[in-house]
């Protein structure tokens, strides 16, 4: 499985972005998949999984109300929709499903 995140970028604070993330492989559909990512100088962090249905959704709590997973497995891509983004949402976010991790996506939150 490769996976692919994009949809990053340079948001203003309050703002909303739309992460994807597109994956190649059968087995997508078959997996659970999570959002996670990582701020300068910190670990990477749980940001949000699904699973292999689309209905079994969890979040940190940090994002709760503010972020919303999805995936269309005929599509074979996962959505992260992102609104009232704070400067503390800064960070490079990455996909993973199974063991496979995707390349990241730079999102900015500017004050």
């Amino acid at each position: 499985v490769q996976l692919q995140a994009s949809g990053g970028g340079l948001v203003a604070a309050g703002g909303s972005l739309t992460l994807s993330c597109a994956a190649s492989g059968q087995t997508y559909s078959q997996y659970g998949l999570g959002w996670f990512r990582q701020a300068p100088e910190k670990e990477r962090e749980f940001v949000a999984g699904i699973d292999w249905r689309g209905s079994g959704k969890n979040y940190a709590n940090s994002v709760k109300g503010r972020f919303t997973i999805s995936r269309d497995n005929i599509k074979s891509t996962a959505y992260l929709d992102m609104w009232s983004l704070k400067p503390e949402d800064t960070a490079i976010y990455y996909c993973k499903t199974q063991n496979y991790w995707g390349k990241g996506t730079q999102v900015t939150v500017s004050s």
